[in-house]
């Protein structure tokens, strides 16, 4: 079968992009044949402006609307081309859009089974339990810390009796130390002033001259 009807093409489809190419491979090559009647157009118009009237100059006016329609021709199938570029472009980027849609949708699946299996995973009475056990540790180490800051040698309450009995204790107290300052205080002969140099001391068994009297 092969034989008689030739082997199956397997040769890729042209892409978008491909077709897309090749619209605008030939609006190139029709812009190149424009460029070559403008130029013989302009050429016959240099010509015609310089002939008289007569055969001469008709024969001309004929082969330059002759060119004048190849022109138009060219420049229709080229606006036909190029539409058919854009339209075809287009359909190329709606395509690509889609793609990346369907990139992101898919994406977007494997994103939820992932999170489905690892909340799968979560037992939320677990953590619970968990939250619960750490509330009575915190619970626990601040009453902890409260017992080794309470100190019991500090009475709760003090009576207003206990407070005039310890006020009369601290009086009798500094009573008596006035008292034992006052007996250890140095004797009054010690705290007189010494007397002058220009002045001798009078001892007892001396007995003092009487004075000359002058004769």
């Amino acid at each position: 079968m092969n034989r008689l009807f030739g082997s199956k093409n397997t040769a890729p489809k042209p892409s978008l992009n491909d077709a897309v190419k090749n619209i605008d491979d030939r609006v190139g090559s029709l812009d190149v044949k424009l460029s070559k009647l403008n130029s013989e157009l302009s050429t016959y118009q240099q010509k015609l402006s310089r002939m008289r009237d007569g055969p001469g100059k008709s024969a001309l006016k004929q082969k330059a609307l002759k060119l004048l329609r190849q022109r138009k021709q060219i420049e229709a199938q080229k606006d036909q081309l190029e539409n058919q570029s854009w339209n075809m472009t287009q359909a190329a980027m709606t395509t690509d859009n889609l793609q990346n849609t369907m990139i992101t949708v898919d994406a977007m699946k494997q994103a939820n089974k992932q999170l489905k299996k690892t909340y799968g995973k979560i037992d939320i009475d677990k953590i619970e339990s968990l939250q619960d056990e750490m509330l009575d540790l915190i619970d626990k180490s601040n009453e902890l810390q409260e017992s080794l800051s309470m100190t019991n040698d500090i009475p709760d309450d003090i009576s207003e009796s206990e407070l005039d009995a310890e006020l009369d204790a601290l009086g009798e107290e500094m009573d008596f130390e006035s008292e034992m300052n006052e007996g250890l205080s140095m004797p009054s002969y010690l705290n007189e002033e010494p007397a002058s140099s220009d002045k001798l001391p009078t001892f007892i068994d001396e007995s003092e001259e009487p004075a000359k009297v002058a004769n």
